[in-house]
């Protein structure tokens, strides 16, 4: 069976939700406002050659495009004829936004007694609150933990608030439509609310049951880590590298492969607790040794005596190799395929107002 999606949000985490679906093979249908479409189409610069902003391209691959005003009753039509026979609709409105364009999703799910109805929101399925990724990291605790320890709070480099949720949305509709293919799916597993806040409070995990577990609330820690040591960055000759050590095997490894021996028979430093109460100390060592040599000296040291390491690449160091495309972006993270371009706005309406889901066929 292959899954029909019908895509009704914009800008980031739905249209992340929907790429994933598209990538596994699902047929999705992007509904756009007509005139200027997904507002993430003039994100930019950078601009492609035809106008497209990069930040669309990243998001809207494995997609057709339809523009529709959801207030016109003849436009509508064509949105209700979709969800006829689609299995999934996803949305990203603010609470009401589509009763007042005449969508009614309890009154939909009545009558598709299969469909799946995913909203995507900022604070929860009654906030209506925006939902913009920044304000999510500042408010469930992720900029409190970023940044330098004497520095300000600092928000993650990616939108990844909303990456975060996207997948999670993906996830909760996956397990929607297995649950639905063995048997029939009540009303309340059929209708999906995943918010921001929600994925990105669950998204600290260990650093959210530190804070359970011990009633002290977590500090910045830069780009060193609360519960390990050495588990940070370090500056070599030439270029910043990370060390990761997990484990008091790592931790002798390690050691001896910065010819630091004397630390590995240091009594004091044989457990990661020991390390955790002498991390100035150890990380004072570490930090001159490894500041003698390149970076490539030290990775080849440390790989070779299995300890987790790795240089601090640039963005396009990290793509040289990946397959990854200035049209259809960086390669699925899921066991999936990229079969179609993002689409221009509108680019398949005509096709999908004529065939509805059997554009896909053409």
């Amino acid at each position: 069976m292959k899954l029909k999606v019908l895509d009704l949000s914009r800008v980031l985490a739905g249209p992340v939700c929907t790429m994933v679906l598209g990538d596994l093979g699902a047929d999705v249908i992007k509904v756009e406002r007509p005139g200027e479409g997904d507002e993430t189409r003039l994100w930019g610069p950078p601009f492609a050659d035809d106008g497209e902003s990069a930040y669309f391209r990243a998001i809207n691959r494995n997609k057709l495009s339809i523009a529709l005003d959801l207030s016109d009753p003849r436009e509508r039509r064509v949105v209700l004829e979709l969800i006829e026979t689609c299995d999934v609709v996803l949305d990203n409105f603010l609470p009401g936004a589509l009763d007042r364009l005449g969508l009614y999703v309890d009154e939909l799910l009545a009558h598709h007694t299969g469909l799946i109805w995913c909203t995507i929101s900022g604070f929860g399925a009654t906030s209506r609150r925006p939902g913009y990724d920044f304000v999510v990291q500042a408010e469930c605790g992720w900029m409190a933990i970023t940044g330098e320890r004497e520095g300000s709070p600092m928000k993650v480099g990616v939108a990844l608030a909303d990456v975060i949720a996207g997948k999670d949305a993906a996830i909760a509709i996956l397990s929607a439509v297995v649950e639905r293919a063995s048997g029939s799916l009540p009303l309340s597993r059929r209708r999906i609310n995943i918010s921001l806040a929600d994925s990105a409070r669950a998204a600290l995990v260990n650093v959210a049951q530190n804070v359970l577990v011990s009633g002290a609330d977590a500090e910045r820690w830069g780009n060193a880590h609360p519960n390990l040591v050495p588990y940070q960055l370090f500056d070599a000759a030439d270029r910043p590298i990370v060390i990761a050590v997990g484990s008091d095997g790592q931790w002798r490894a390690c050691a001896h492969a910065l010819g630091l021996g004397e630390l590995a028979d240091d009594d004091a430093l044989k457990t990661n607790a020991g390390r955790v109460a002498h991390r100035a100390k150890l990380t004072s060592a570490i930090a001159d040794r490894v500041a003698e040599m390149a970076a490539d000296h030290w990775i080849a040291r440390l790989e070779g005596a299995g300890v987790p390491c790795g240089l601090v690449k640039t963005v396009a160091e990290a793509l040289e190799g990946t397959n990854a495309d200035a049209r259809t972006g960086v390669p699925p993270s899921v066991p999936g395929t990229v079969r179609l371009a993002p689409p221009r706005l509108d680019e398949h309406g005509d096709a999908i107002r004529k065939l509805g889901w059997r554009a896909f066929e053409r």
